[in-house]
């Protein structure tokens, strides 16, 4: 039997492997010096001037939105086409969530939308006190422009976290003569990561919040250890004291250098392991090209593309099976997608808190509708690249509508 092209497979290599085995071997396991180091190299990566550590994405989102000083009854405008932590976050505060509207083919929120959301020209499902920030996110590596979301952000005086979840390493410039823009290099108030599992790097769990303000930075940090005084990460050191001061209700979000020993080195191969998801991606791409019944992922110029995702929109007016269908065909083909995501504004918890309908972001409930995400990870074998193109194929293939053929007229012989 033909083993499973799975969905996403870790890229793990002896380097981390071996630097896992040092700091269990050095008795230090939590926060400490290899997670000081992967913050400076970081920071160094994304050219951000602080970075902090921490154990998810979430956790990031979360101290970034405390630390600008999101209050209950606050709205937030957030992209329905996310995961669940761009707006549970908010959530945490009380505060509300305004759901956006997406860019049908990038996924990526539509900024149009959210000024006619400002404006009052479309309908907010919710009671809220003042709209206060906005949170983008870059939908599958590829950046959207943020350029126009500071502009926007400036306009109404709104701070921009940016959920880059996806977007390590991913760059961004408006024109070709201009230089390029990390994500993470200013490109927001505050820049949150990912290293979950099926990211672009991974720690198994973890996260990095970047920023250029260090009072945002000296504020989620303290934040990140229940509020403790900053001297309490070095108390159980040579030179460090057993006292500390809880200065604030914070929470426990740290990073163990058990995680950032693999993070460290998968940092180091950040760019070689890029370089191979897009050469997957372009693999793709080249192939699926002429096939009508499949709507691409964008690949403009002007994005130094991360390439973490690369999720297809099925035309399923061209098909005579639904997305879970195909879904279901592919698995049993052996191929394992996933779908990114269910809209936020179709999840029962908004809809019964807010009053959310399919109908009050279109774009996004359509994509919803056909897109699924293809298996795209840098340790990725050729053999299993050329797989998923013939099984993807093949499918369409089978399920294509059958065009009309109008027959030729004849002349009448008389």
């Amino acid at each position: 039997m033909t083993a499973l092209v799975p969905f996403f497979r870790p890229d793990i290599r002896e380097a981390e492997i071996d630097e896992v085995t040092s700091v269990l071997r050095s008795g230090w396991l939590t926060t400490g010096a290899v997670s000081a180091r992967f913050e400076r190299e970081f920071a160094q990566a994304v050219r951000a001037r602080h970075a902090l550590a921490v154990n998810s994405c979430t956790a990031a989102l979360h101290l970034a939105v405390h630390a600008l000083g999101l209050r209950p009854g606050d709205a937030v405008l957030v992209p329905t086409m996310t995961f669940a932590a761009t707006a549970e976050v908010i959530r945490y505060f009380g505060a509300v969530p305004v759901l956006v509207d997406c860019d049908f083919q990038t996924g990526h929120i539509d900024l149009k939308a959210a000024e006619r959301l400002l404006r009052g020209e479309q309908q907010v499902r919710a009671a809220f006190r003042t709209v206060v920030g906005i949170i983008p996110v870059h939908v599958g590596g590829q950046m959207m422009d943020i350029d126009a979301v500071r502009h926007l952000a400036d306009a109404w005086r709104l701070w921009v976290v940016e959920d880059a979840a996806h977007a390590f390493p991913a760059a961004w410039r408006r024109a070709p003569h201009l230089p390029w823009r990390h994500c993470g290099e200013g490109t927001a108030d505050v820049s949150c990561f990912s290293f979950y599992a099926n990211k672009t790097i991974t720690t198994g769990e973890g996260g990095m919040a970047v920023t250029d303000r260090a009072d945002l930075a000296d504020r989620m940090r303290l934040m990140s250890l229940h509020g403790l005084s900053h001297d309490a990460w070095t108390r159980y050191s040579d030179g460090g004291s057993w006292d500390y001061q809880i200065v604030a209700p914070g929470y426990k979000y740290n990073l163990t250098d058990i995680a950032a020993a693999i993070g460290v080195h998968q940092l180091a191969r950040a760019e070689e392991m890029r370089q191979e998801r897009e050469r997957i991606a372009d693999e793709y791409l080249r192939a699926f090209a002429a096939i009508d019944e499949l709507i691409l992922p964008a690949a403009p110029t002007n994005c130094f593309h991360a390439w973490h995702l690369f999720s297809v929109v099925l035309d399923l007016a061209r098909l005579r099976l639904t997305r879970n269908e195909f879904i279901n065909e592919l698995k049993g083909r052996g191929v394992v997608p996933s779908v990114h995501w269910r809209p936020l504004h179709m999840h029962p918890y908004y809809r019964r808190t807010f009053g959310y309908e399919p109908g009050d972001c279109p774009q996004a409930t359509r994509r919803f509708e056909g897109v699924v995400s293809l298996p795209l990870f840098s340790a990725m074998t050729p053999e299993e690249t050329a797989r998923v193109i013939d099984v993807v194929c093949a499918i369409l293939t089978k399920f294509r509508k059958r065009r009309m053929v109008q027959p030729a007229l004849r002349t009448a012989v008389v």
